[in-house]
């Protein structure tokens, strides 16, 4: 009887810690994705003041974030494949402190070159913490009813530090300068490597004698890196230029060359198996052009509001706010347990309906619109959508990632992501420049010739989000996530 009652608490079958130190962890793991994230979105806001302190060409200052964006998502694959050899936690505690480190850089950048490169150092640090954080959602919930309601919250985490990066943006910098928008980061970054010393339980990867394919991460990235390069540089330079063809060409040329060395290699960097995971190819192609839609939907909105609506800029931040909010209640109130009981391809369909729904909305706007009877439905209902898409798209990327690749998978999705979005985001606003400037070219009156090439831009995007819809409906198993698994008695 006494080894019965004196039965200590139920603890995680793999990493020995009750209910509420793995949450605590994954607080600590939404905290550096937050951090990341809002960091991203905050930039945009502070832009023209930055430009005119430090003396940025108008050329020069998309470099600002461009060379953020190069770095995030040329290394996720390397950075999550590192999180598998050498342990997660050391990677995503390297990741944590090098951004913070960058954004004392940044804080201090006394001119143009100094805060590009320091940019690109908060892009090689977002890349490490990003890659591997799903990677430690796996390893600390197995089970996937629980994994399903944890991939849920982490994902709610990043959708509010996009959308509210662009309200302390405004706020930042007009009370206390640009350089806050990166000194902020510093006492956060700090509590974050404090935090996840103490609460992560430390993990030790397969190693490097299990083999780091050089050739291949250097090919990957290199690779990764050209993609990136010449998907935003279309917005500088056009989609038939020369510096975009040339660097979509390099980019072909050694993603291609990647391909041929990952099937010669003794240890690859992107495993075969990984590729035949059920649904894994099927989830990072939705992922691609979801997100593409969403990310040009939140630039290309927020153009829309200031210059055809009339909004400043800390109303157009504001006016965002219904979104994360209704994604808030979904994605923490519905999305794990929806997921547990009806499957991740359903909860998937059902918010990418949503979510043409919501473009449709907008590719309606009219020039003389009114916040309240135009947008805000649009912005309720792509919060229900994202509640449901961000979750279930994760939950499904990385369903079937086992111990050994779920850095692997982590990274891999991450990538999806930063392609998907910078590809839409340069794509939809290429649209409706070109569609503003035929409309111009006709003689229309300038702001009926933008807000038309704005609705162009989001009903291409509802086009996206249908296509995302039938590649979910068609690829992805009908298989329910089982039931959470009772407690044993004496909990």
């Amino acid at each position: 009887m006494a080894s019965v009652t004196n039965r200590a608490p139920w603890r995680h079958p793999m990493n020995a810690r009750t209910d509420r130190s793995r949450w605590v962890a994954l607080l600590v793991l939404c905290a550096g994705s937050l951090m990341i994230i809002l960091d991203g979105n905050i930039v945009a806001v502070a832009l023209p003041t930055i430009q005119r302190d430090l003396g940025f060409s108008a050329t020069g200052l998309a470099w600002v974030v461009n060379a953020y964006l190069v770095a995030f998502g040329g290394l996720l694959l390397l950075a999550g494949r590192l999180g598998d050899l050498l342990g997660r936690r050391p990677v995503f505690l390297a990741g944590v402190a090098l951004f913070t480190v960058a954004s004392l850089l940044c804080a201090t950048a006394t001119g143009p070159a100094l805060l590009i490169g320091a940019r690109f150092l908060q892009g090689v640090g977002g890349a490490l913490t990003m890659a591997v954080s799903l990677g430690m959602i796996v390893r600390l919930y197995p089970e996937p009813a629980e994994r399903a309601r944890a991939i849920a919250i982490f994902s709610f985490t990043g959708a509010a530090g996009a959308s509210l990066g662009t309200v302390a943006g405004g706020v930042l910098t007009d009370l206390a300068g640009w350089r806050s928008i990166f000194l902020i980061n510093l006492p956060i970054g700090l509590v974050i490597v404090l935090a996840a010393v103490r609460r992560i339980d430390a993990d030790r990867g397969v190693g490097l004698r299990a083999g780091l394919d050089v050739p291949g991460a250097a090919l990957a990235t290199a690779g990764l890196m050209a993609a990136v390069l010449a998907i935003v540089g279309t917005g500088e330079h056009g989609w038939t230029s020369a510096r975009t063809i040339g660097s979509a060409a390099v980019a072909v040329a050694l993603l291609g060359a990647f391909a041929l060395r990952q099937r010669a290699a003794a240890t690859p960097l992107l495993p075969p198996r990984i590729l035949r995971t059920p649904g894994l190819v099927a989830a990072n192609a939705v992922q691609f052009l979801a997100v593409a839609a969403f990310f040009g939907f939140q630039f290309l909105l927020a153009l829309d509001l200031q210059v055809v609506l009339g909004f400043d800029a800390a109303a157009t931040g504001w006016a965002f706010l219904p979104t994360p909010v209704v994604i808030a209640a979904v994605s923490l109130g519905a999305a794990g347990r929806l997921i547990a009981r009806y499957g991740v391809r359903t909860v998937l369909v059902t918010g990418l309906g949503l979510a043409l729904v919501g473009f449709l909305l907008l590719a309606r706007l009219p020039a003389d619109g009114a916040y309240a009877a135009d947008v805000l439905p649009a912005l309720l209902v792509f919060g229900l959508a994202g509640g449901l898409i961000l979750p279930a798209v994760t939950t499904a990327a990385m369903a079937g990632a086992g111990e050994a690749d779920a850095g692997l998978a982590s990274g891999l999705a991450n990538t999806t992501q930063q392609i998907g979005g910078a590809f839409g985001l340069a794509a939809l606003a290429t649209l409706a420049a070109g569609r503003t400037a035929g409309l111009r070219a006709e003689g229309w009156d300038e702001v009926a010739a933008l807000a038309a090439g704005y609705r162009g831009a989001f009903t291409v995007a509802a086009g996206l989000v249908t296509a995302a819809g039938l590649v979910a409906a068609l690829t992805l198993r009908p298989r329910p996530v089982p039931a959470p698994v009772p407690a044993p008695v004496g909990r």
